[in-house]
């Protein structure tokens, strides 16, 4: 049993059990029946998903600094309880069942998806 962390949108993975969206926003044009079905998401789960303003200055990083800068504002925007009991509600999950969670983004060295990472691992999960 593993979480895994991957690009919504992407093909699924064999054992990579539910997907949620960890996304602020479903993707643009896809009819909500389609979600699963193309590999978006199974559910939408937006507590683990950063504020725009905090997205755009993650897209935007170009340096160390400006990445860490991201980094803070995300660990600081998940630190709040809603997001402190998802993170350990997946970690307990990830020992259970597979799941996986993921962002729309291409790379994930320049998501939050890496962020989310560092926080499931650091509340205990199985991480693949």
């Amino acid at each position: 049993m593993t979480i895994r962390i991957v690009r919504l949108g992407s093909p699924r993975l064999p054992g990579e059990g539910l997907r949620l969206g960890t996304v602020r926003h479903p993707p643009r044009g896809v009819p909500k029946e389609r979600f699963a079905v193309d590999d978006w998401y199974d559910i939408w789960f937006p507590t683990l998903a950063p504020s725009l303003a905090t997205v755009r200055l993650g897209q935007a990083a170009e340096t160390a600094r400006q990445w860490a800068t991201f980094e803070r504002k995300v660990r600081a925007e998940l630190a709040t309880p809603a997001a402190t009991h998802a993170l350990r509600l997946l970690a307990a999950l990830s020992h259970q069942t597979d799941l996986s969670v993921g962002c729309y983004c291409a790379a994930e060295t320049q998501c939050h998806r890496s962020i989310l990472r560092a926080l499931l691992t650091e509340a205990g999960a199985k991480v693949g």
